[in-house]
Formats: structure tokens, sequence, C-alpha cells
């Protein structure tokens, strides 16, 4: 079995590696199952709203820190050899205590939202996450994430994001989060600024081609809650159908 360590050092190579690292979020052991079964698959990583929904809790941490690291450890026990990476939130109130109960349970990367607090007070959580890794040994995947094409004004937030993105990684961030709809001239401008392989994208619909993203020298691609809403709508097209006096889809596969 691949030790913590080594599975946090292979997290760092995929996300330095010149071929764009694509990682189909996971919120639970089946999940986790399928995914790191399907060819292709080098890492796994777990969204916070779709674990926290899962369990029957609004997105935004109010799914008690246990719960959410109880389900981190399960899908790491699932996902055997392969790195995972969790969704963490802000931290729960306590970004290095929270970070350093993930590496407990072989978590080797996770995202740590700004939710954009003041940039004095998302340094100093990113800071207290790296410090939790070095304490612990590991070479972890911090991904720093601001929110700033989320919740700052369209006109700003490309200019907001590049400011909070060097201050992270100044921190010690490993790399920087950046979800939204972006186009092509925004992530080329925050690999620009930031560096090449260091900006990770979330895909959602109408997002620029992941060929594209690796020409212009993004690190990551990751789905959050959608790969969830994809399996939420085949589920929901199920029951439409029955209930219209159809069946199972003829392309339905046994995967459990």
């Amino acid at each position: 079995m691949t030790s913590t360590a080594e599975k946090a050092t292979r997290l760092q190579e995929l996300h330095a590696a010149p071929e764009l690292l694509l990682v189909v979020n996971v919120w639970d052991a089946i999940t986790a199952k399928v995914v790191a079964e399907t060819p292709g698959t080098q890492a796994l990583a777990t969204p916070s709203h779709g674990i926290a929904a899962s369990r029957g809790y609004p997105d935004g941490e109010k799914i008690p820190r246990d719960e959410m690291i109880a389900e981190v450890a399960l899908i790491v026990r699932t996902a055997g050899d392969l790195p995972v990476t969790a969704d963490l939130e802000a931290g729960y109130g306590d970004p290095g205590g929270t970070i350093a109960r993930a590496i407990d349970v072989g978590a080797v990367g996770a995202n740590l939202e700004d939710q954009m607090k003041p940039l004095g007070e998302a340094v100093k959580a990113v800071e207290a996450a790296v410090e939790a890794a070095r304490k612990a040994g590991v070479d972890f995947v911090l991904n720093a994430r601001t929110d700033a094409f989320i919740k700052t004004d369209p006109a700003t937030a490309l200019t907001e994001a590049i400011t909070r993105g060097r201050a992270y990684l100044d921190a010690g961030a490993s790399n920087f989060f950046v979800p939204g709809k972006l186009d092509e001239a925004q992530v080329a401008r925050l690999v620009e600024e930031l560096g090449e392989r260091k900006v990770n994208l979330i895909g959602i619909p109408g997002s620029i081609p992941l060929k594209r993203a690796q020409e212009l020298g993004v690190s990551r691609v990751s789905y959050g809650p959608w790969s969830q809403n994809v399996a939420l709508t085949a589920l929901a097209k199920l029951a439409e159908d029955v209930y219209a006096g159809g069946g199972l889809p003829a392309d339905t596969r046994k995967l459990n």
C-alpha cells in the first residue's frame, strides 16, 4: 500500500506535469469506487457541497467537521493507492486543525476557500494550513481558493483574484483555485501573472475546452458538485421515464 507521504508526492507531481490533471469529484464510497476503477483516473477529489448534500446538509460549512472528515476517510480507503484531495470549505473555523485531521485520515490535498474574507485573514488561514502540513511531514497540495469571480463585481474580479492568488502562493499554497465561468482571456491572464501549472479551474457548463486549458498552462480541472448533478440528472430522468411507462436505459451498466 502506498504511504500518505508517497501519495502526496504523486499528487504534487500530477499538478506540476505538463499534462492537464483531470479529477472527477466523488462524494461517497461507491462513487469513489466507480471513478477509481475508470481507466485514466490518476487522483480523486471530493466536493464539500456534494458530501454535505448527500448527508442532508446545505452547502457552506453547515455539515459538522467530524462528518466531513469521516466521509473523506471512507473515500481515501476506497481509493486505495490513488491520491485524494478534499474540499474542506474554509476550514470550519480552524484551518490548521482541519488540514491536520484530513492528513490523519490519508488525504494529501485540499481546497481551502477564502469566502472573500479580508486578505490578511485569508492569508493567515493559508499559513495555518501550510504549517499543519509541515508538522505532519507531508508534501500536501494546498489548493487555495478565491471566490472573487463568484462574490465580487465582475469588473474587478480578475484584479482581485490575481492579488489574492499571489498572496496565497507566497504564503505557501501549492496551487490557486478560481471557480467561476472564466473566458480564455481571463484564464490566460491568471496563468501569466501567477505561473504555469499553478492555476486550477472548475468544469461547468460553458467552461473553456479542456484542450485549451492545457494549452494555456492550467494545472487542473475538477468538477465540484457538477459530477453529482450529472448523476442526479440521470436518476431524475430514470424516474420520469419509469412513471411514463418506460424503464431502464439500454446502456445501463452494473457498477455496484
